[in-house]
């Protein structure tokens, strides 16, 4: 059903549908409308969970790790210092194999303290083991949710997921989202048959200690299980598109790429602005195109090549920071490799952090800065207050 939504609310519909039978949760800024109408729908009986209130991030997701633990499909979301502090339970989630999904409305790190958006707190745990996808408008990081769990439970993967989108600009915005009923879902997302799980009556152990001869193997074997979860997203998005009409069976989407003599990368909400920038830039002749990264890990470097393969300039758009690197942002020397081998030139810009504006006329003075070979900057400081 077609319905106007804020995007935090279509989250919570979509958590819903997917039948979580724990909910446990903490709540921040600008992820605390998710949690709070998931807190509504338990009390009124519209959704049959455990939905536990607890003192920290850290608590929540060490509620959501033992719950899982014992069998039960969980959720949770969070959001920058949030995460910072689930930090510890979100390595242990990965390692120990729980496929618990939680949303990430994603938000700027302190100090300084800023409640506006950047990608930073996500981007900082890209390497915890969870699979990372990124929404550019309300209805994709809606259905992201049910390819998650969908991916995330297939048995030769058990690993959790962070479903990504940029905080306000799409958790507080309302769009038109089409919400599936829960009949559509069930057919989609059956329930969750854990491998193993904690029973008194047949006692195992998770999370043991582990030597230096065993530790090494575990996360190769960690590794391996996510290259794993990058097939069975793409067959999940693949079915879901088949069911609804939305096909995310590609971990990238082009837009206007056939003919590009420079390309933009990016995550998120972004990919909007920049389609309008490359409007208008090719209307003015200039030859423009977009590579949206929807999954971030694993990393789509094959799909992402193939793209991007004969664009003789790509522009990363960052809105994070990799501090003390060549390249300035975490994304770029992902894509730079990913196209080793090539003459294309790849450049990094770090735009956007703390919630700054960007707008078209910045993408487009971006493209004019890769096409002269600048980059690998931080583009629209204030140098008048450094």
């Amino acid at each position: 059903m077609l319905q106007i939504m804020e995007g935090s609310h279509a989250v919570a519909e979509a958590a819903k549908l997917c039948r979580p039978e724990v909910v446990s949760a903490y709540p921040i800024t600008p992820q605390t409308h998710i949690v709070e109408r998931l807190a509504e729908m338990v009390a009124d009986g519209e959704l049959d969970a455990e939905y536990l209130c607890v003192d920290s991030e850290l608590s929540a997701l060490s509620v959501c790790i033992g719950s899982s633990a014992a069998g039960s499909r969980v959720y949770s979301a969070t959001s920058s210092q949030g995460l910072m502090l689930m930090a510890e339970v979100v390595f242990n989630v990965a390692g120990m194999r729980q496929p618990i999904v939680m949303s990430i409305a994603n938000r700027a790190l302190g100090a300084p303290l800023s409640i506006w958006n950047d990608q930073q707190d996500s981007i900082s745990l890209r390497d915890a083991g969870w699979f990372h996808l990124y929404g550019e408008d309300v209805q994709e990081m809606t259905d992201q949710h049910f390819i998650a769990y969908k991916a995330a439970e297939q048995h030769d993967v058990l690993l959790p997921g962070f479903v990504c989108f940029d905080g306000f600009i799409l958790s507080h915005t309302y769009e038109p989202v089409d919400i599936p009923s829960q009949e559509e879902i069930d057919a989609f997302l059956p329930p969750y048959v854990p491998y193993n799980k904690l029973d008194a009556k047949a006692p195992i152990s998770m999370g043991m200690y582990a030597t230096p001869d065993y530790y090494m193997e575990f996360r190769y074997e960690t590794d391996q299980a996510l290259q794993r979860a990058g097939d069975a997203i793409s067959a999940a998005g693949k079915e879901f598109g088949e069911m609804f009409g939305r096909d995310y069976s590609g971990h990238t989407e082009s837009y206007r790429m056939d003919d590009a003599d420079v390309a933009f990368v990016a995550l998120g909400s972004i990919c909007g602005t920049v389609k309008d920038a490359i409007d208008e830039m090719r209307a003015d002749g200039i030859k423009a195109g977009l590579v949206k990264i929807r999954t971030f890990r694993p990393f789509p470097a094959a799909e992402l090549a193939k793209a991007l393969a004969g664009v003789p300039k790509v522009a990363v758009l960052e809105k994070n920071i990799s501090l003390g690197s060549a390249m300035k942002g975490a994304v770029g020397p992902e894509v730079k490799d990913a196209l080793t081998g090539t003459a294309i030139e790849v450049y990094s810009y770090v735009i956007g952090l703390g919630g700054r504006d960007i707008r078209k006329k910045d993408i487009r003075a971006i493209a004019a800065l890769a096409e002269k070979g600048v980059g690998n900057m931080f583009y629209g400081l204030r140098t008048e207050v450094l």
